[in-house]
């Protein structure tokens, strides 16, 4: 395995007792305020639209603001950290991710808070890709799988956290709460952090900034992001605003890879998709983060909006999703050196497709166990999927390179989770529509049963129109539900078409991934 010579740099030995607890809780704390950070403010956006005095399609900007930054910095983080050093960056990234936080809470209006979104994701970057290299560094060989588990654990439940924590905090303090929140925790983990870590920092170099390239990611994923979260609302490539988007985007993104390839130092190492290993497992990690994602953001909205079920109700039915990841990610970790970690990923990949499956047979009358009963089993498949798809990625890269490839396979992934989010939502309206428009065939004058019906509720008291808006609604309910169950049943054939790629990848033995990267995520 490729490493830096013995005579330069010798990575410093792994953390041992109170230490490598400590380090490991800091890390993950401030991984999971990052990652909530991108879920929290959904169910706030109504609070934050109307105190601002704005609308809520532009309030949606609270969200997408910050996901554009984010999706920018994070495959910078290899240069990044070769330039300054990956404790010092870590850290400088967490203060400042917390200042922005505080300022976001101040903001006296729209625009202001639109722009502490965009620093806060970008400052929010590199924080994810390191606290994984750093805490792969502080693990022996023999446990890096359990090292990843830990840091796994946390990238997967905040996502779901953070509706139910927005919604608790908007409905009983109020919405700048949401980021204040990220005060403490920052703080906190920052210091710990510097403390532990600021003796083993990694070796720096000064780097030319790649300028044209950076500007290039820029345009590119910008205008990609903004074009998938703006889709939606301006009915996709029916607009010109849709389209231009998508050009730029495209045409952005080939001059990128040109760019970056011909480049002696490039911003982003694109050569790391030269390995096999990386970019299939790189591949099946974020097509299936991004039907998780995807369907995670789903469920709540067909909840909320058509089942009755306020933020509060919706985010309880998501949050035993972490019961089993939390029991089974430690013994995953412990095995993934015993067992071939593409058996675990395709395992996972079959209890997402049940779990998906289950759920395509849902109708209006499933009552709260109903609905939470697949959502318990999806943490088994939670527990079994990040940390061997993870594992495969890294496996067999040099010691020098996890930072990028971190990042670089952090970056897919974020970028994969706008996809699904985008695409989920789409389809469920598109086929809503078209199930709405069969339903409303069956509703006419020689049908008994909506003669039948009509006369029910005029006996009620209802008023004609009023009783023709009562089935239209019923009529939108079941539409909106078949839809959902079209969404989640399609998902979980992708989730089976999807093991046969993890296959794609060499075996590792004896945890070659976690071995490499823990052997040299310094």
């Amino acid at each position: 395995m490729a490493s830096a010579p013995a005579s330069v740099y010798v990575p410093p030995p792994p953390l041992t007792g109170s230490a490598r607890l400590w380090g490991t809780l800091a890390l993950s704390a401030a991984t999971f305020m990052n990652v909530l950070d991108t879920s929290i403010a959904n169910v706030s956006l109504p609070a934050i639209a109307g105190d601002l005095g704005v609308s809520p399609n532009q309030g949606t900007w609270v969200i997408t603001s910050f996901g554009v930054a984010n999706a920018i910095a994070v495959p910078l983080t290899g240069w990044l950290s070769q330039r300054f050093g990956q404790v010092r960056l870590f850290t400088a990234s967490v203060m400042l991710f917390v200042l922005t936080s505080w300022l976001c809470g101040l903001a006296p209006n729209m625009t202001t808070l639109i722009f502490l979104r965009v620093l806060q994701g970008l400052v929010a970057g590199p924080m994810i890709p390191l606290s994984q290299a750093l805490l792969l560094s502080s693990y022996p060989k023999a446990l890096a799988g359990l090292a990843m588990a830990l840091w796994s654990m946390t990238t997967l439940i905040a996502p779901v956290m953070g509706p139910l924590l927005g919604g608790w905090i908007t409905d009983n303090i109020s919405w700048p709460w949401i980021f204040y929140i990220n005060i403490p925790v920052g703080f906190g983990a920052a210091f710990i952090t510097w403390s532990i870590f600021r003796k083993r920092e990694s070796p720096t170099k000064k780097l030319p900034i790649d300028s044209v390239g950076l500007a290039l990611l820029v345009v590119w994923v910008g205008s990609l992001q903004i074009m998938l979260d703006k889709g939606q609302e301006l009915d996709w490539f029916h607009s010109g605003e849709v389209i231009a988007l998508g050009i730029i985007a495209v045409v952005g993104l080939a001059a990128f890879v040109i760019w970056e390839l011909t480049e002696e130092h490039p911003v982003v190492d694109l050569t790391l998709f030269k390995k096999r290993n990386f970019w299939a497992g790189a591949l099946a990690l974020s097509v299936g983060y991004g039907l998780f994602f995807g369907n995670v953001v789903l469920l709540p909205l067909w909840l909320q909006q058509y089942m009755g079920y306020t933020a509060t109700q919706a985010g309880m039915v998501l949050a035993p999703v972490g019961a089993f990841a939390l029991l089974l990610s430690p013994v995953v970790g412990k095995n993934i050196a015993k067992v071939d970690p593409r058996r675990f990923a395709a395992f996972a990949f079959m209890v997402f497709a049940l779990v998906l499956w289950m759920r395509s047979h849902f109708n209006t009358q499933a009552d709260f166990q109903t609905i939470m009963i697949p959502t318990i089993i999806q943490g088994v498949a939670m527990a079994f999927f990040f940390i061997p798809l993870v594992t495969i990625t890294l496996s067999g890269i040099a010691p020098e390179k996890i930072p990028a490839a971190s990042g670089l396979s952090n970056f897919v992934r974020i970028t994969a989770g706008s996809f699904g989010t985008s695409i989920a939502t789409t389809i469920w309206q598109d086929r809503a529509a078209m199930h709405h428009a069969q339903i409303s065939e069956y509703v006419n004058q020689g049908s008994s049963a909506t003669n039948s019906a009509l006369n029910g509720l005029a006996g009620a008291g209802l008023t004609p129109e009023q009783a023709l808006g009562t089935i239209n609604r019923l009529a939108d309910q079941q539409a909106y539900m078949l839809a959902a169950n079209d969404v989640f049943y399609v998902s979980a054939l992708i989730f089976l078409l999807l093991i046969p790629l993890v296959f794609l990848t060499r075996p590792t033995h004896a945890g070659a991934g976690g071995a490499d990267a823990a052997a040299g995520a310094h």
